[in-house]
């Protein structure tokens, strides 16, 4: 499976509608009850990338994106305004925005992750593309220097710190990411007259796991 470092089009993206998903088996049993359980550890994301179209620009820049990724084949990224960022979307990004861990004195490498929490729930999620130059990271609270203390590959969202932290200090970051998507279409369909009348083509584009 193919993956280009590439986003597409964040003006595009910014009209889209799409989500998280996830797939839960629900079995009703003879009194009433149920059991409910998910194969997915894992949510995925959809969205309709034909949405946020605007002009027949906007499809010509399309079809050029959809021809160069081979329609399904390869992934790509995607911004997901509604969440793009480890923060909440008011405030800026910080470098004590998610918890990655605390040190043992001998690992270096941390994985970035945004933990989604609501009451006594929380879900950590994986973040593997992070955006280049927006990741800030901190250890104890003190603040790390990006190409000095630590540095960030930016196609699987690895942090590697020059030095290991002591056993129980605190490793956190603060960042902003992109999703790796691929469209989930292998034909784009689409006409000028239907586009001038209101008529958007459906572009579905979900979440690949890399």
């Amino acid at each position: 499976m193919g993956f280009h470092e590439i986003r597409f089009p964040s003006n595009l993206s910014f009209g889209s509608v799409g989500g998280p998903e996830r797939r839960t088996d629900v079995v009703t049993l003879a009194n009433g009850f149920e059991e409910r359980n998910t194969p997915w550890a894992q949510s995925r994301r959809r969205y309709d990338a034909g949405v946020g179209l605007r002009s027949l620009d906007d499809i010509e820049t399309l079809v050029a994106f959809f021809e160069a990724r081979r329609g399904r084949l390869h992934g790509f990224r995607w911004k997901d305004w509604a969440d793009f960022k480890s923060s909440r979307p008011s405030r800026p990004v910080a470098r004590d925005d998610q918890h990655l861990g605390a040190g043992d004195g001998a690992t270096r490498a941390w994985q970035l992750v945004k933990t989604y929490r609501s009451g006594e729930g929380a879900y950590t999620r994986r973040i593997e593309k992070p955006v280049s130059g927006t990741v800030r990271v901190a250890v104890q609270g003190d603040a790390l220097r990006e190409g000095v203390d630590f540095e960030v590959d930016a196609s699987t969202g690895l942090v590697t710190l020059e030095r290991a932290p002591a056993a129980g200090m605190e490793i956190t970051a603060g960042f902003e990411f992109d999703v790796p998507v691929r469209f989930d279409t292998d034909a784009i369909q689409t006409g000028v007259a239907s586009f001038r009348a209101g008529e958007m083509p459906r572009v579905p584009v979900v979440e690949i796991r890399t």
